[in-house]
């Protein structure tokens, strides 16, 4: 990675502080809490370099938008389709899926994605809570 830079530092900091998976403008909205003069722009370069050299992860969900995530270990994500929340999901197999895609294509694969849609459990229970109309 390049030279040493207070508004990466800034930027990977506000990552590494939530467990949740923001976008670049929340991340942004929270960086200028520390560097008051930093620019949307600074923000998406600093997590484009922090992406590139396996400090962060992104991924892009149905509604359009990329999420960032500091969690580096192979995990997969649920997207909620109603609320838009992302949650951590832990599976056993990730390499075996990786193994299995590489024999099937009879190519090498370095790793993958994979996203879940659905309900998250508070938003189905609050469907149950809703009277019937």
């Amino acid at each position: 990675m390049k030279k040493y830079s207070r508004q990466r530092e800034t930027v990977l900091e506000v990552l590494q502080s939530v467990k949740t998976h923001p976008t670049a403008s929340w991340i942004y909205d929270r960086a200028r809490l520390e560097i008051p003069n930093i620019s949307l722009g600074t923000v998406y370069r600093n997590l484009s370099e922090l992406r590139k050299f396996g400090y962060i992860i992104s991924f892009k969900t149905d509604d359009g938008n990329e999420h960032f995530d500091a969690t580096t270990d192979k995990h997969y994500h649920f997207c909620c389709t109603e609320c838009g929340k992302v949650i951590d999901l832990i599976l056993e197999g990730t390499e075996e899926l990786d193994s299995k895609a590489q024999k099937i294509l009879d190519c090498e694969v370095n790793n993958h994605q994979l996203l879940f849609y659905g309900r998250c459990k508070l938003c189905m229970n609050s469907a149950k809570l809703k009277p019937n109309n």
